[in-house]
């Protein structure tokens, strides 16, 4: 029953991916903390894991396609995206999971509050 639940929570996390490009930190660390009881570092980890090929490949070659793929600033933005993957996992490794799902929840709240009062 389990792998019928996370192929839909996918589902839902790869439609907005394709829809809007969230996914991993909107919908489905959410969904693998309060869902299926994961640590809020291991939810995250599973998140980045889950992201590789779907998001990558697919969808981005449905935009690039479309002509909606700036490839020139991706490759750039993605060579730091690796590196700073890289020391965000590190660093993270260091907080109490109570702290983290704090930091991660104003976080949202802080983008969410941006994207309906800004401009």
């Amino acid at each position: 029953m389990n792998h019928l639940l996370y192929v839909v929570v996918g589902l839902a996390a790869g439609i907005c991916g394709g829809m809007f490009g969230i996914g991993g930190g909107t919908i489905l660390i959410p969904a693998l903390v309060y869902i299926f009881g994961l640590t809020q570092l291991q939810a995250q980890g599973t998140s980045l894991a889950i992201m590789i090929p779907p998001i990558g490949l697919l969808a981005a070659l449905r935009y690039y396609y479309s002509g909606n793929v700036k490839l020139s600033m991706a490759l750039f933005i993605c060579l730091g995206f690796f590196i700073g993957g890289f020391f965000g996992a590190s660093l993270v490794q260091k907080f109490p999971d109570p702290i983290l799902k704090k930091l991660f929840g104003v976080f949202l709240l802080a983008v969410s509050l941006k994207m309906i009062l800004g401009k």
